[in-house]
């Protein structure tokens, strides 16, 4: 830290010995004096939130030594934007938040910073739950990503600009807006970075606006590994359908020129571009990352003469803009003005509560939910998508039939509602649960993506966060795992590391769990959803019967549309056509489409079970397939005079605890039926719920094994079978031994 500095100032003094100003030249370019003195206050105030940073460590009031020194170059690239363009920053961009902020009048991003790196609640934009940089009225939304996985977010972003006007709805970002994410050069070989960069130029080679400018701040090295030289330029620079632009973020002017161009391109174009932003980096990784362990000394000595803040300094004393002492005096008062914020914010209140610390995790509203969740859209509209007939005039439906309607539903009542994923669109989706959308609702509306789930959640970050109600598909569950943190990292944390000020409201179609007759293998039957079942904040639907999926969907949607929720909505592959229950043609896995009149009735709250028969004597306890086969196997008890109440949880989270509360009490005896594994299975969180609120009955569970689905009847050997069931559930009761 004091080696970055005294450094600069040793520099800044040799440049003209102190003495008066040069004569005035032009400056290189079109950077006008008053710009460039502009950016060296933002510079500067980046450099000194990074030494207070660093100070307040070391008194053990700040807790974020992650910094920007090196990539002060970045404060060119928001010259060359405007403050209402979206932004998603890389964590070294702190040179553009401050340029971004000095733009706008009444934010102060010195102190907003500060306020971040002690936690004070009084942060304006995560209040106190991380360092970020983000504002809504700077129009930069928080991201806490360190490997790229905000990218995707960007991408998806950047399609809604247009979309939403193309579907005549406000959206979040002007018109014309252009979309800036950037990240580092190791962060460029992420799988996620790679994958949204290619979405973004086959969107583009599809004649679809995408104005995303893709800012690669490159200092050489990721934490201690060093990028191989001339790579990102090898990487991206002749890329077809990616517009390059490269710049020296040491060199004032070039930065200035060269990020004007590129910003200028996209929003005329519409299209993709790649800003390759030459960086150092200044301070090693972290306050706590010594890189004398792993860098020699010429390579670091070199890198301070590459400062980019010592580059500017030069440029307006060789320019005769100011004098050496006047660029020291400058650079002076930015210090000692960040360090009486940094006194004045080192004791503010942080958060003193898990309640504050989650407030902003899963707001809920439920009358309101419901209130949008029984709504039709207009008679003429429903008319207008149906057709000549309505769904509830049709016969019992399947559950794949029953998701169907009320997907047309939510399209024809919410007009941002978009669905999507791959082969959703001609094909219908591979169980045809979404056949006849595209054709009712619009290709606008309903579309094909192509074959890449970060791409598909990440479209869906960015839709929702413009205003939009997206309903992407992942195709099967197991797919799912190739983009998790989309859900875990991204859009489940947005309005935690927001405060609420920014939402994602997402319904994800999954479709997934074992069973399926005659189409096996693990990729296609997976029971695994603990990686979401610990997500906070994330809502987990999981319908099992027709006459539940739909009011379960409106919900859905209308809980993403009201308060920004982030929903999974796990539907049963092996159920989607089942028609019979108990024996042939007995259609009871079929039930009719409820008219709108009715919805108010059959409304499902989130987090609340559903209980089929009042038996005394045992609840099971199941969902989805597991309540298929509950059902069946209660009949048959019943005749054997054990009589069982069935509890569908329909919620994995969260989960129906007082439902299930006031069920076990009833029998006093509960058999959880468990589709999934052993290990991280939903009947953990049932059974320690159940201990957590007092029962006292007896209490079991029956699952699938600790096993990977195989191929063919092999699968029956490791998924929990009626007979297990039955089995568990005579060991429960005395009268059946």
């Amino acid at each position: 830290m004091e080696q970055v500095d005294e450094h600069f100032i040793a520099a800044v003094k040799e440049l003209d010995g102190l003495g008066s100003r040069q004569p005035r030249r032009e400056l290189p370019g079109s950077l006008s004096a008053e710009q460039a003195l502009g950016l060296f206050e933002s510079q500067s105030g980046s450099r000194h939130l990074d030494l207070a940073a660093r100070w307040l460590r070391t008194r053990g009031q700040g807790y974020y030594t992650i910094g920007s020194s090196g990539h002060e170059g970045n404060a060119a690239l928001a010259a060359a934007l405007r403050p209402t363009d979206p932004a998603l920053l890389h964590y070294r961009s702190g040179g553009f938040f401050v340029e971004r902020a000095r733009q706008v009048p009444g934010s102060d991003p010195l102190r907003d910073v500060l306020l971040g790196i002690v936690a004070a609640v009084d942060e304006p934009i995560a209040g106190g739950r991380h360092k970020v940089f983000g504002r809504r009225d700077l129009a930069v939304i928080p991201q806490t990503s360190t490997i790229a996985s905000h990218l995707p977010r960007a991408l998806g972003i950047a399609f809604s600009i247009d979309r939403a006007r193309k579907l005549g709805l406000e959206c979040a970002w002007p018109r014309d807006a252009v979309t800036v994410c950037s990240f580092g050069d190791a962060s460029a070989n992420h799988s996620t970075a790679a994958g949204a960069i290619n979405a973004a130029i086959q969107v583009a080679f599809r004649g679809l606006p995408m104005p995303l400018l893709l800012v690669c701040e490159d200092n050489g090295i990721g934490i201690s590994v060093p990028t191989p030289s001339g790579w990102v330029a090898h990487a991206y620079g002749g890329r077809p359908g990616l517009e390059y632009f490269a710049a020296d973020g040491s060199d004032l002017a070039d930065a200035v020129e060269t990020s004007r161009r590129a910003a200028d391109w996209v929003r005329r174009h519409r299209r993709p571009a790649f800003l390759h932003l030459r960086t150092v980096r200044l301070m090693g990784h972290a306050g706590s990352d010594v890189e004398t362990a792993y860098r020699p000394p010429e390579e670091i000595a070199a890198d301070l003469r590459r400062d980019p803040l010592l580059g500017t300094a030069r440029l307006l004393v060789d320019s005769g803009v100011l004098s050496a002492r006047e660029v020291l005096d400058r650079y002076e008062a930015v210090r000692a003005r960040v360090l009486s914020l940094a006194e004045e914010v080192c004791d503010l209140r942080p958060l003193r509560s898990a309640a504050e610390v989650i407030a902003p995790l899963a707001p809920a509203t439920p009358d309101e939910v419901a209130r949008i969740a029984v709504a039709a859209a207009p008679p003429e509209r429903r008319a207008q998508v149906f057709g000549a007939t309505l769904p509830e005039h049709e016969p019992a439906l399947t559950l794949a039939q029953s998701l169907n309607r009320a997907l047309l539903d939510v399209l024809a009542l919410h007009r941002g509602a978009m669905v999507f994923g791959e082969d959703v669109a001609g094909k219908g989706g591979v169980y045809g649960v979404t056949r006849g959308l595209m054709r009712r609702a619009g290709s606008a509306r309903v579309f094909d993506t192509l074959l890449d789930e970060q791409t598909v959640l990440g479209l869906g970050l960015g839709a929702g966060i413009s205003g939009l109600l997206p309903i992407p598909e992942i195709q099967y569950l197991a797919y799912l795992h190739n983009a998790e943190d989309q859900l875990r990292g991204e859009a489940a944390t947005l309005q935690f590391f927001s405060n609420g000020q920014y939402r994602n409201p997402m319904v994800v179609r999954i479709a997934g769990y074992g069973y399926q007759k005659g189409f096996g293998g693990h990729f296609h039957n997976d029971d695994s959803v603990a990686v979401l079942r610990d997500v906070p904040g994330l809502v987990i639907a999981s319908p099992g019967r027709p006459d539940d999926a739909a009011a379960m969907l409106r919900s859905c949607a209308a809980a993403a549309a009201v308060d920004g929720a982030v929903c999974a909505f796990l539907e049963p592959i092996a159920l989607y056509h089942t028609r019979d229950l108990h024996e042939e043609g007995d259609q009871g896995w079929t039930a009719p489409y409820p008219a709108p009149e009715r919805w108010p009735d059959l409304h499902v709250p989130i987090g609340r079970a559903r209980t089929h028969g009042d038996g005394g004597d045992l609840t099971l306890v199941s969902w989805a397939n597991g309540l298929y086969m509950s059902l069946r196997v209660a009949a048959r008890l019943e005749a054997e005079g054990i009589r069982c109440r069935v509890v569908d949880l329909r919620w994995l989270a969260p989960l129906p605890m007082e439902d299930l509360l006031r069920e076990a009490e009833a029998t006093g005896r509960v058999l959880v039926v468990d589709e999934t594994r052993r290990s991280g299975g939903v009947a953990e969180g049932v059974l320690a719920g159940l201990v957590d609120a007092g029962f006292a009955g007896r209490m079991a569970r029956v699952t699938s094994a600790d096993s990977f689905i195989p191929l063919g009847d092999a699968a029956l050997h490791v998924l929990v079978s009626e007979a297990d069931i039955e089995g568990a559930a005579r060991r429960l009761v005395p009268s059946a031994r």
